[in-house]
């Protein structure tokens, strides 16, 4: 494949452009995403008004370079609910729900994929509403080649799943935990 060829830009034109870096097109026009930081906070501040959690708020190592990201947890007061976290990562979000659901958003910030913004704060909310309301389940699966996680999510608008590799360690850790058979995540309580 032939490395694309930046085409001379407009002044209106140079703020929002395509970089090329060894032939691939990377983001640069990234502030797009920052409706996602906002529509989070909302959507944080709505769910510990209305429902029974505690909100815990840190500032943790993450991704590869482990630089400090600000993360809040939402744990329902039940333990028969599933937490919900929210990674505030550069331009994005990375929703965490459960024990093992993990999703970015957006999954990718280049110009080329251009993920609308809009669409990434209804599908954060829809997620949050299936969790909220006791969509996620979860289980450890054993295989051949070791142990792997499964979680599915299931809502109005939303039905999805996930499944990965568990380290030996991890598995026995989950199986302990109870997730050996599949585990339905309650709905969370709501505040009377």
């Amino acid at each position: 494949m032939r490395p694309l060829r930046p085409k001379p830009l407009s002044a209106a034109g140079r703020e929002r452009h395509t970089a090329l870096v060894d032939g691939y097109q990377h983001a640069t026009d990234s502030d797009r995403f920052k409706v996602l930081h906002d529509a989070a906070e909302i959507l944080l501040d709505e769910l510990s008004e209305r429902c029974l959690v505690e909100r815990r708020e840190t500032k943790e190592p993450f991704g590869l370079d482990d630089a400090l990201v600000r993360t809040v947890r939402l744990i329902p007061r039940s333990p028969a609910g599933a937490p919900l976290a929210i990674h505030f990562t550069g331009p994005g979000l990375i929703l965490r729900l459960g024990r093992w659901w993990e999703e970015s958003l957006p999954t990718c910030t280049c110009d080329t994929c251009a993920e609308d913004p809009r669409g990434l704060v209804e599908r954060l909310r829809a997620h949050a509403a299936a969790l909220i309301e006791g969509g996620l389940w979860e289980r450890v699966r054993r295989g051949v080649g070791g142990s792997w996680f499964e979680t599915r999510l299931i809502g109005t608008g939303v039905s999805e799943g996930h499944e990965g590799p568990l380290s030996a360690a991890g598995a026995r850790d989950a199986r302990r935990g109870g997730f050996a058979a599949a585990v339905q995540w309650a709905p969370w309580q709501v505040r009377a």
